[in-house]
Formats: C-alpha cells, sequence, structure tokens
C-alpha cells in the first residue's frame, strides 16, 4: 500500500495548482480530454509492442498527449467560443477509438477498467520514483515561471502531467483530483491551501476506505474526492454564515 498511497498524494499535490488554473479559464473537460488521448497512447503502446517498456508506453502516451495539448491551444486562439465542445468531442473520439482499439483484443474489458479505474495498488516503488521525478519538475517550474502558465506551456505541462497520471490512476481519478479540490477552493483566500488539504484528504480517506470495504482503491477514491469537496463547501458555508451573524 505504501507505493499506492505515495502516488496518490503526489497526484493529489500537483493537480491542485493545475486544477485551479482550468477552474480559472472554464476548461473543465479538458482534463478527461487529454487525459483519454493518454490513455489512447498507453493501449496503442501495448497493442503494438509486447511487454513494451515503460520508456516506450510514456513516449507514446506523451507524444499523443502533447499533440492534443497544442491542438486545444490552436482552437483557443481560433475558436474559443467552442473550444468546450471541441474538448468534449475530442474526448469522445478518443474513448470510442480506445474502443475500437480493444475490439480484439482478448483482454479488451479488462484494460479498459484499468485504464478508466486506474490500478493504483499495482504501483510500484520505481513507478513512484519515475514520475515522481516529473511532478517534482512540474511544480518546480508551475511555481518558479507562472509565465508558463499562460499561452501553449500551460497545455504542454498539462499533457505532462496527465500522461504520468493516467497510467498510475486512471481517468476518473485523474478528473476528479484535478476539479473538484479546486472547486472547493473556489472563493477562498488561500485556494492552493484549500485544494492541497481537500485532496490529500481525499486520498488518504479514500484508501484507508477501500482497505477497509476491500473495494478497488481508485473508484472509492473517486467517491472520497466527491464527498470530501461536499464537506469542504459545505462547512466554509456554514462558517461564513456563522461569521456573517
Amino acid at each position: 500500500m505504501g507505493p499506492a498511497l505515495v502516488a496518490g498524494l503526489m497526484i493529489a499535490l500537483t493537480h491542485a495548482p493545475l486544477g485551479i488554473e482550468v477552474v480559472r479559464r472554464g476548461i473543465i473537460f479538458i482534463d478527461l480530454a487529454i487525459a483519454q488521448i493518454a490513455g489512447l497512447g498507453v493501449i496503442v503502446a501495448e497493442i503494438i509492442f509486447e511487454d513494451p517498456s515503460a520508456l516506450i508506453v510514456q513516449a507514446i502516451a506523451l507524444s499523443l498527449a502533447v499533440i492534443a495539448g497544442v491542438f486545444f491551444h490552436k482552437m483557443e486562439t481560433v475558436a474559443r467560443d467552442n473550444l468546450e465542445a471541441i474538448i468534449g468531442v475530442s474526448f469522445v473520439l478518443a474513448a470510442s477509438t480506445v474502443l475500437l482499439v480493444l475490439a480484439g483484443s482478448t483482454h479488451g474489458g479488462e484494460d479498459l477498467t484499468h485504464l478508466l479505474g486506474g490500478q493504483v495498488l499495482f504501483v510500484t516503488w520505481e513507478h513512484v520514483l519515475a514520475h515522481g521525478f516529473i511532478y517534482l519538475s512540474i511544480l518546480a517550474i508551475w511555481f518558479s515561471y507562472p509565465k508558463i502558465r499562460t499561452g501553449i506551456g500551460f497545455y504542454l505541462i498539462f499533457a505532462l502531467a496527465l500522461t504520468s497520471s493516467v497510467q498510475l490512476v486512471g481517468v476518473y481519478l485523474v478528473f476528479s483530483s484535478l476539479i473538484l479540490p479546486a472547486l472547493a477552493a473556489l472563493g477562498t483566500r488561500r485556494p492552493h491551501v484549500v485544494a492541497w488539504s481537500c485532496g490529500i484528504t481525499s486520498v488518504l480517506l479514500g484508501m484507508a476506505f477501500s482497505i477497509f470495504i476491500d473495494y478497488p482503491s481508485g473508484p472509492v477514491m473517486v467517491v472520497s474526492f466527491v464527498l470530501v469537496t461536499i464537506a469542504f463547501v459545505t462547512s466554509r458555508r456554514f462558517f461564513l454564515r456563522k461569521t456573517a451573524t
């Protein structure tokens, strides 16, 4: 459970500032689209190569995610009003392509489940070290060079982060860990602290509860993110009402 827990915490810490930026931009479904496209890259690598190395999987998945990021950046400049619709169509196209690619595979259903729900408990310390370096680099760049959050830099950073995350925890948890803590942090004085707190709490409670009930950790943590976010938002509103009176 150690590597799985550390991976979850790394993702919570990295996704919080990215999610805040996504919500600020109003492009909520970009994480689903890029995560699904990166996931398509993972599936393609496993179909083309027999037992591919982690480097090959990362290269193919990241290449597709970067292409998607560049495309979305271009669409932001030429079709800003339709960007969310374009992102949604891209997600559906990538998801449908995954189904087509897996249609002839004897393990297609299992691979699809792993892509969407993740394989958190199969994360090893080797995965933690490899992807941990990527997350640490992203956080260092994000806070040291704020200009990277504008223009195409945001999309490239986003593609890099989600390529790692989707391999570790799956599409559903990627979306939850990006958007829900950011929603909990909306309107607060210290949004990053709130988002980090919400994310870390969600991971810890979700992991603990999944062990207790012996259910898959990925889906349980998604539920945990939802419930913790509701608790954070409700508590803040209650506190604000009490302060006002």
